[in-house]
């Protein structure tokens, strides 16, 4: 007997959960063409769509098992369709492709995985909104500070847009809770990575932007970054220069000036993620990471100052 089609879907991550949950009911699934006559290498139909197939003889009780779960899957509860609801009202949009989002949040360790070749990472979508944001964030310190100097505005833009700004941002948006990660960037604690925080943002940025334009995406970023934007600019510059605070702390205490190296560089040439450390006498008081050695220095300045701090309390 021909394989029947029990369910479609245009996401992966729905699709999982479906053949997870069948597979739980000790019905087996997989992933199959359009065609209910036969099973093609490619799972992901002309239309898009991820169709779930079972044997003929299992369909009816498969369909049952998928119409009774729609509202709780699992331990979680969760509605098929609509496991991005939340992440939409925390970023106050609604897309009219959810493929985009879940492509934003897709981390190249699980397109990686899948055997078909239908999952697309990130990377692209991070590299349009690294350019979407600072579009916007240039375009909003060119018109409401038209008298800071190319310097000033520059520090402003860097601060905002600094890897380790982006994750505080995305943490805050709880997406690491959505990132859809391969089992070996899962196990080694790939939701809470700066690096991956961030890069998931600028997708997301980038998601956004496709789905509704760039006046959507600038409403998200002027929702999102106005504090820090106008924050930074009352003070000509966000933050400090820790890195000329904790050369003068370490003299004052007598040590040798602070020393910074590479620890390790991660990510194609166009988009690397440099891993400094900061070292006092031989000590290494301070690490972090960022898309630029400078903005990766002085983050690990900062560590090492509020270490130094805790020493002495």
């Amino acid at each position: 007997m021909p394989p029947t089609v029990v369910f479609a879907t245009s996401s992966d991550i729905e699709a999982s959960v479906v053949i997870a949950l069948l597979d739980s009911q000790g019905i087996p699934s997989f992933r199959a063409s359009g065609q209910t006559h036969s099973v093609w290498p490619m799972a992901v139909s002309s239309l898009g769509e991820i169709r779930i197939a079972v044997a003929e003889e299992l369909a009816e009780e498969a369909r049952r098992i998928i119409d009774s779960h729609r509202q709780d899957v699992g331990a979680k509860v969760v509605r098929l369709r609509d496991e991005f609801d939340e992440l939409q009202v925390r970023i106050g949009y609604r897309f009219r492709d959810r493929g985009l989002l879940e492509h934003a949040l897709t981390h190249k360790s699980r397109a990686a995985e899948d055997a078909s070749g239908g999952v697309a990472d990130n990377e692209s979508l991070e590299f349009l909104g690294d350019a979407v944001l600072g579009l916007v964030v240039a375009d909003v310190l060119f018109h409401q500070y038209p008298d800071y100097d190319e310097g000033q505005k520059s520090k402003v833009k860097a601060a905002v847009v600094s890897t380790q700004s982006l994750a505080r941002h995305a943490e805050h948006l709880r997406l690491g809770d959505h990132l859809i990660l391969g089992r070996g960037e899962e196990k080694t604690g790939g939701r809470f990575k700066q690096a991956l925080l961030a890069d998931a943002y600028e997708a997301l940025i980038a998601a956004i932007y496709l789905d509704g334009g760039l006046d959507a995406a600038s409403d998200f970023l002027l929702r999102e970054l106005k504090t820090a934007i106008d924050a930074g600019a009352e003070r000509n510059f966000v933050g400090q220069d820790y890195k000329s605070a904790l050369q003068e702390r370490v003299q004052a205490l007598g040590g040798p000036l602070p020393e910074y190296r590479i620890a390790g560089e991660t990510g194609p040439d166009h988009r690397k993620i440099f891993s400094i450390e900061v070292v006092v006498g031989g000590e290494v008081l301070g690490a972090a990471s960022g898309k630029a050695k400078k903005e990766a220095e002085q983050e690990a300045a900062r560590i090492a100052i509020a270490r130094l701090d805790e020493v002495e309390k």
